[in-house]
């Protein structure tokens, strides 16, 4: 079953990409999801309270120093300020290229919902949730986090707004208005290595490495 929700379009077939079920205990299993999870009236509950239980368990997750997604899960007090700092507007496309587990994009879609900083109409209220924010993740298990969290704050239309992939691998075929995001350092390192060592036509022009910069 997790392997055909994989292979759904849009949403459905992110969160469930290559996932797996690691509880072998049949009736373990049948009391999570008849017992416990059929119990509860989810639709019922509000996007806002979904998302943030959800949150707190990704920060939970992340202070596990052992086996959590901490490298995944940027400090919200650190994407809230810059947020603040950048101001997104009504209309922006905005893009984060390791988007982890969607910080960014969630800290930017209540920053622009917020009645404080704009009043949005209809219209531009459907663009914030179906077009406005978009991101890329490379790891699939942290990717299936950030599609679910969301997912679960009302952020998405029909197709998800994560994409699976590389964002160094190849140029971007979008051009986003803001870029908000905290990509992994050991990243940065190899893109700087890769950059110093690939042969550069003469086209190019002069390429300075950046780890030879100064200051």
């Amino acid at each position: 079953m997790l392997a055909e929700l994989g292979k759904q379009n849009g949403t459905l077939g992110i969160i469930f990409r290559k996932a797996q079920n690691k509880i072998q205990d049949p009736a373990k299993l049948r009391r999570l999801i008849a017992d416990l999870i059929d119990k509860e009236e989810w639709m019922s509950i509000e996007a806002d309270v979904k998302g943030d239980a959800y949150e707190g368990l990704l920060q939970k997750n992340a202070e596990d120093v052992k086996g959590g997604a901490g490298q995944y899960f940027t400090p919200r007090a650190l994407i809230q300020a810059t947020v603040d700092v950048m101001r997104p507007a009504p209309g922006q496309m905005i893009n984060d290229p390791a988007c982890g587990t969607g910080g960014f994009l969630l800290a930017a879609h209540a920053y622009l919902s917020d009645p404080k900083n704009y009043q949005l109409d209809k219209a531009q209220k459907k663009q914030l949730k179906e077009e406005t924010l978009s991101g890329t993740e490379i790891v699939d298990a942290t990717a299936r986090l950030a599609a679910m969290n969301l997912y679960l704050h009302g952020v998405g239309g029909d197709e998800c707004p994560i994409t699976v992939t590389d964002s160094l691998n190849q140029k971007p075929s979008t051009a986003f208005d803001m870029v908000l995001t905290n990509p992994p350092f050991h990243a940065i390192r190899e893109f700087i290595e890769w950059y110093c060592s690939e042969p550069r036509s003469s086209s190019c022009g002069s390429r300075v490495c950046p780890a030879s910069r100064k200051g």
